[in-house]
């Protein structure tokens, strides 16, 4: 699954904590349940979507994210765990390309600024709390919001709803992406079963027909053990409160 950002880069650091990121993956082999994903055609809206990469858009791969509308118009949403974790810490030297399809990065690469995770989070791995909002720099003077556009966050909204999930596998430069309705893990996490989410995936975002970001993979065994199914974090009054704390 995995990833992390925000101080100066220091190249030995970042090498060594890309190689255990890369084998923490989002969803780590067995047998793929019907539907499977396919490859992501794209669109205006999934160029909102866009890889997190340690320096450069061709950098190693950690995970998934997507921008979602703020004030200020820098803020991503994808997994704490893509961010911050307690037994590796910060990741140095993340960047985001939106659109980015074989090599090409339509957007340019944005660097990132800032994380806003839980504290429950930062002081635990709790997964209750595996969802992180992403500040990230300017390009040419313009925020990532002016380039490619915001989904609003969705909260409040229960189990049961359509959504698109389109994200990012390691071993792939080709986003894919399924249709699938989600359910109830527990009172508090969800998830949808659709096969090929595997590393490279988490942080994904969930995406309702109306455009609201409703879940990202992450949450229950940090978004899943397998390919064919994918978890998230109810997004409820606890996201609401993080994102009021990341656009404060």
């Amino acid at each position: 699954m995995a990833s992390r950002p925000a101080r100066p880069a220091h190249t030995a650091r970042t090498v060594a904590l890309a190689a255990l990121l890369l084998a923490a993956g989002t969803a780590c082999g067995g047998q793929d349940a019907a539907p499977r994903a396919e490859v992501a055609q794209r669109s205006p809206a999934r160029d909102r979507i866009g890889t997190l990469s340690i320096h450069t858009a061709q950098g190693p791969r950690a995970c998934t994210a997507s921008v979602v509308h703020s004030p200020r118009g820098n803020l991503l949403v994808t997994a704490a765990h893509c961010v911050q974790t307690r037994r590796i810490g910060l990741l140095d030297g993340l960047v985001f390309t939106p659109g980015y399809r074989n090599g090409s990065t339509p957007y340019g690469t944005w660097p990132v600024q800032a994380i806003t995770v839980d504290p429950r989070w930062a002081a635990g791995d709790d997964p209750e709390y595996d969802v992180a909002f992403v500040t990230v720099g300017p390009v040419d003077g313009r925020q990532v919001e002016d380039a490619v556009g915001g989904n609003p966050v969705g909260t409040g909204q229960g189990f049961g709803l359509s959504v698109s999930v389109t994200g990012y596998p390691n071993e792939s430069d080709e986003p894919i992406t399924c249709a699938v309705r989600t359910s109830s893990q527990s009172a508090t996490q969800e998830r949808f079963d659709c096969g090929g989410y595997t590393d490279g995936t988490s942080g994904s975002p969930w995406v309702t027909p109306n455009g609201a970001v409703v879940g990202v993979i992450g949450g229950y065994q940090e978004g899943g053990e397998t390919p064919g199914t994918s978890y998230s974090v109810t997004f409820d009054q606890r996201v609401a409160e993080l994102y009021r704390k990341a656009t404060a």
